[in-house]
């Protein structure tokens, strides 16, 4: 019987309502260093939220073996300009370029999961069965690293995809020393242990498009 690995249950109310009081209690234990007017600004600061969300989403990610992100994908741009908004050095195949898989969703949730060990490229295709996803397309993973340029600092991000001849492309973000590049060309040998993998639920259509 074929088994299906959902993306993880989502955090509770009750959860938030717990580490909403474990902030509190911090904050009141060092009320008097906290000037009221200072403070009564800080409420107004939405980027002091931002700050608090992203503390705890990246020690979120930094436990799991799964990462959702849900992004704007910019569907106007040609497969160049997608993959050169992510400010990143370019290793690519232009003939692969020109026809990496497009999708048609202008908002995308695009789930990135581990699988620690090595794997072939048919092997890949199982192990998104299992979970449920299908390989996201370059534009919606290009989306996600644009958006967080250090999120391929720490996972290394890969997607698949075959070619109208049926041989492996591929579109990978990783990070090279002190150098951010992303690579896309034909793959068909093994990907290492430390990659992650990009896929959306299989609800998600997608179809091929050609550089404008």
């Amino acid at each position: 019987m074929e088994t299906t690995v959902t993306p993880f249950k989502p955090a509770t109310e009750g959860q938030f309502g717990k580490l909403n009081e474990k902030i509190t209690a911090r904050l009141k234990k060092h009320n008097g260093e906290l000037p009221s007017d200072v403070f009564q600004e800080l409420l107004g600061d939405d980027s002091l939220i931002d700050d608090i969300f992203t503390a705890v989403r990246k020690r979120i990610d930094a436990r799991g073996d799964m990462i959702i992100r849900t992004v704007k994908v910019n569907r106007d741009r040609s497969c160049k300009e997608a993959l050169k908004a992510t400010g990143r050095n370019l290793y690519v195949t232009d003939s692969v370029v020109k026809n990496m898989p497009k999708a048609e969703k202008d908002e995308d949730e695009v789930i990135f999961f581990k699988i620690g060990r090595e794997v072939s490229c048919s092997e890949l295709e199982k192990e998104y069965e299992l979970r449920g996803l299908k390989p996201a397309d370059p534009y919606s993973q290009a989306a996600v690293n644009e958006a967080d340029p250090a999120f391929a600092d720490e996972h290394p991000n890969g997607t698949q995809w075959k070619d109208k001849d049926g041989n492996y492309c591929c579109a990978v973000f990783d990070r090279r020393g002190v150098e951010r590049c992303v690579g896309v060309g034909r793959y068909g040998y093994v990907w290492l242990d430390y990659w992650w993998f990009a896929g959306v639920r299989k609800s998600t259509s997608t179809s091929d498009a050609s550089a404008s």
